[in-house]
């Protein structure tokens, strides 16, 4: 099938939608689905009218026929334009993952992060000097670090720190301890449990709790782990005061803040931006599509604007066409926003003002404006737009995806970077878990038999028949060797599934955000009116219905 676009449809101008279509402007109507349908074309009956077509004839047929043959058509149009299809691309670690639907096009306006978000850092690299940094400082209070060396092996997102106990502990969605490392050194299932039985991970008791829920958590983490180690092993120095692992964690995280504080990290990243930063070159033409489809793009971000500016400018400007800068893709741009109090509080706001940075105080944002501080709040009224017209899209689960959503009912993406390497364990696991789901069904199986065969011994002692003739006529020793030998099996089986299971288990992951996706380029392989539609959730008995 070729594409039947007269010449004036392929020129530079486009079509002109609004001679062409109505556009829904009220947020108020939804679709089938509960979403909101502002930002809908609509065909204009009196357009077709006027060259003589009839709107109620223009279709003819059942429409599940007429259906199934546009979406042919529609398949073979998209492979002649080179386009992968919504199905080919949801086999991708590049795709967008959607646990709830999301409509983008009655998106008004786009939030974005910008720290492991629109900007990307080599992890090791940039990590690696944080860690450097604090093993410094704690060097100079007189704690023992040589020998240590930054390991990012040792430590991933969405692990927790047990401050009371010196552990880093794995939960599951239940919030139960499933595997825990004590030090750098990892604890047997057994000791795991003896330690926390059915003691509950709560997040809410910060004093005792740590998520790390942000690729910034790994240096510090690391540099904890490492000095749990010298703690239990009495190297560190007496004069250091009585130290227990939450008085350690403290001392770590002070090494580090002074880093961050005295400005050494920062300004090292901005004088050799290129050894730290990844860049994308897709990113920026991803958010122009966004801008160019009228979605108002704001960046809210908690670093300050000279470290902005310099990382904006290093991963954004040469990508962007016609001498365009990072400021020109943004209706409003927040910095020192303070997250996550950004979302929940009112703080005041500071108008940048001058190239060096020179500030002055501000009630009201402007579109084109820079600003220091303030709130959501007084972004969404100088935007006039509020809640769920308003998609937010950062790396941290709390500050931008938990909090933008339960303070102000914003829609959220997380980004994900760990997402491509995980999804490509997966596709290479996809044997390995044919293998471990077989050996579970087999051991349904047998587990099945030597369940009633031991029913039927039990009915046995009382006298009572088994729950079937054949069963009944087994004799004693036929049932007892039959028992035998299936708890053999089942026990070898065990002992093949267990390690299947536990490296299965590493591939897990629990999402919050409306979608979630590996890195923001990914938007530019879908269109800024794509309908994320969430997959369908099933009850155990409705697999039979297939």
């Amino acid at each position: 099938m070729k594409c039947q676009c007269s010449s004036s449809s392929n020129s530079s101008s486009g079509v002109d939608e609004k001679s062409v279509f109505s556009l829904t402007s009220s947020s108020k109507y939804e679709d089938y689905l509960g979403e909101k349908t502002k930002g809908d074309l609509n065909v204009k009956v009196e357009h077709l009218e006027a060259f003589g077509i009839d709107s109620q004839a223009t279709i003819k047929g059942p429409m599940e026929e007429v259906a199934r043959v546009e979406a042919e058509e529609a398949e073979d149009l998209l492979r002649d334009l080179g386009i992968p299809t919504p199905f080919l691309s949801r086999q991708s670690p590049r795709d967008i993952f959607c646990s709830r639907t999301l409509h983008l096009q009655s998106i008004s306006a786009i939030g974005y992060d910008m720290d492991y978000t629109l900007i990307h850092y080599n992890v090791i690299a940039w990590e690696g000097r944080a860690y450097d940094y604090c093993m410094e400082n704690l060097k100079k209070v007189g704690f023992p670090v040589d020998g240590l060396a930054f390991d990012p092996d040792l430590v991933i997102r969405g692990l927790v720190i047990d401050k009371e106990k010196g552990n880093l502990v794995k939960a599951d969605r239940f919030a139960y301890v499933k595997r825990a490392m004590h030090g750098t050194k990892m604890l047997s299932n057994r000791a795991v449990s003896e330690m926390y039985g059915r003691e509950l991970v709560d997040l809410r008791k910060e004093s005792r709790w740590e998520f790390l829920n942000t690729l910034f958590s790994v240096s510090e983490a690391v540099a904890y782990m490492q000095m749990v180690d010298r703690l239990d092993d009495g190297t560190i120095a007496a004069q250091l005061g009585p130290l227990d692992y939450e008085g350690l964690y403290k001392a770590v995280g002070r090494a580090l803040i002074r880093a961050h504080v005295e400005g050494q990290l920062k300004s090292e990243i901005m004088s050799k931006p290129e050894l730290f930063v990844t860049p994308d070159p897709e990113l920026p033409l991803a958010l122009l599509d966004q801008k160019e489809a009228g979605k108002k793009l704001l960046l809210i971000t908690n670093s300050d604007y000279h470290y902005t500016d310099k990382m904006m400018q290093h991963s954004f400007n040469r990508f962007l066409p016609n001498d365009m800068g990072w400021r020109d893709l943004f209706d409003i741009m927040v910095v020192s926003a303070r997250k996550p109090e950004f979302f929940q509080l009112s703080h005041p706001m500071y108008e940048v003002v001058t190239r060096e940075g020179l500030m002055r105080p501000c009630f009201k944002a402007k579109t084109g404006g820079l600003y220091s501080g303030g709130s959501a709040q007084m972004v969404e009224n100088s935007l006039n737009i509020h809640g769920d017209e308003v998609l937010y899209v950062g790396d941290h689960i709390y500050t931008d995806v938990s909090q933008s959503k339960v303070h102000l009912r914003w829609r959220t993406a997380l980004i994900c970077r760990e997402l491509e390497e995980e999804f490509s364990a997966l596709i290479h696991s996809r044997g390995h878990r044919a293998s471990l789901v077989e050996l579970i069904n087999q051991k349904e199986v047998v587990g099945d038999l030597f369940n009633q065969l031991r029913l039927a011994s039990q009915r046995r002692t009382k006298g009572r028949p088994a729950q079937t003739l054949a069963a009944t006529n087994l004799d004693d020793q036929e049932l007892s060797e039959s028992m035998q030998k299936l708890l053999i099996v089942m026990q070898r089986l065990d002992q093949k599934i267990a390690p299947m299971l536990e490296a299965d288990g590493e591939l897990f992951n629990k999402r919050y955000a409306d979608i979630y996706t590996s890195r923001v380029s990914n938007f530019l392989h879908y269109t800024p009116f794509m309908y994320f539609r969430s997959q369908e959730q099933t009850l155990a008995h409705d697999s039979y219905s297939y």
